[in-house]
């Protein structure tokens, strides 16, 4: 199944970028009256047959649209601190996006070793994994922003931050949250939190969590987040 991503589909017949374009006849080695299937990345998964085609260009014409493909009953958002190395990052990007994933928001925290992402990059990953698991929604990525702006205006249904501190109270994914709903998972850089950064969010209501006994890696604790919410709801 060929699958491209058309963010701004709107009638009936459309045009692939040129990037696409080419990709679709001199990769893909497509050609007129061939069928591919397209994603707008609010929900909308089309079928569509190649109508005119040249390396530059091609023409779709829509054969068929589905709304709400495989729309999830939860909504999931996780704050990352990123890694060094970025390639880590990227690692979870493609695999959180492959699983289910709504958005995802850059951290920068008193520890983070990396202060500076940049989001085209980080975005082509995603929609790279959004269509290679034909995902009909685009998750978001924010822009990176500072953990205390950021918890000032934080909202979810469940709101939890992750973290390493021995001898601290903390709970599971499950024994804090029902199916349903919107979840919101904080998790910290390789140093983890620093115990200021922990006590804001606990002020604000969020709800310390664990992942298990083994110490994670950022990008890991991050996708093992993700399995769970969405094991828990399937």
């Amino acid at each position: 199944m060929h699958v491209f991503y058309t963010p701004d589909i709107n009638s009936e017949t459309y045009v692939l970028s040129q990037e696409e374009s080419w990709h679709c006849t001199k990769v893909l080695r497509l050609v007129v009256g061939d069928v591919v299937h397209l994603i707008d990345g609010r929900g909308g998964l089309y079928e569509a047959e190649i109508i005119t085609e040249s390396k530059k260009s091609v023409t779709l014409r829509v054969l068929k649209t589905t709304t709400g493909y495989q729309k999830r009953n939860h909504h999931l958002h996780i704050a990352i601190a990123p890694t060094k190395n970025i390639d880590r990052i990227e690692w979870f990007l493609e695999k959180a996006t492959e699983i289910g994933i709504d958005q995802i928001t850059p951290l920068l925290c008193e520890r983070s070793e990396r202060k500076v992402v940049k989001e085209d990059r980080l975005n082509k990953v995603i929609t790279s994994a959004v269509k290679q698991s034909l995902q009909a929604y685009h998750p978001v990525l924010n822009e990176m922003v500072n953990f205390k702006d950021f918890i000032a205006t934080a909202t979810a249904d469940y709101r939890m931050i992750a973290h390493c501190v021995d001898g601290e109270p903390r709970q599971f994914i499950s024994q804090i949250t029902q199916t349903g709903g919107s979840y919101l998972i904080l998790i910290g850089p390789e140093g983890d939190f620093s115990a200021a950064e922990i006590e804001l969010a606990l002020q604000n209501n969020f709800n310390p969590l664990t992942l298990g006994n083994t110490r994670l890696r950022t990008e890991t604790a991050a996708l093992a987040a993700c399995f769970e919410v969405n094991y828990l709801n399937r």
